[in-house]
């Protein structure tokens, strides 16, 4: 069962997500912010991390590219959650590392679909 660190600041969307994949069978992580989201991927290597990108103490963007910068995390696949779909936003968070970019507001059922594509898609750690 893949597990999935979710870094959310607004409490109703985090809670959404996490009920969302976790109802679709998946191991569920939360942080609270971007350095929250950096310290918990160290400490539990999760198969993929989304991630918003306005947070407090450290955006998304910075999460990312610091997650992206560490030997031990930078092969985990980041998404970007925002309501921004300026082509700039999205080209910031790709430029941190960010695998994909999902906009908000999403349906669960279309968030668990990706996330499932997102997790076929990579290669299989043996």
């Amino acid at each position: 069962m893949a597990k999935i660190l979710v870094a959310e600041d607004e409490k109703d969307i985090r809670e959404l997500i996490v009920f969302s994949l976790t109802f679709a069978g998946f191991e569920v992580l939360m942080a609270v912010d971007g350095e929250d989201a950096v310290q918990k991927t160290l400490e539990n290597q999760p198969d993929l991390i989304m991630m918003d990108v306005r947070m407090p103490r450290m955006t998304g963007y910075e999460a990312c590219a610091k997650i992206k910068d560490m030997p031990e995390t930078k092969d985990i696949p980041v998404v970007m959650l925002s309501a921004k779909g300026q082509e700039a936003e999205i080209q910031t968070g790709l430029n941190a590392g960010a695998y994909e970019y999902i906009l908000k507001p999403f349906a669960p059922d279309e968030l668990i679909q990706r996330v499932r594509d997102i997790l076929g898609s990579l290669p299989q750690a043996e």
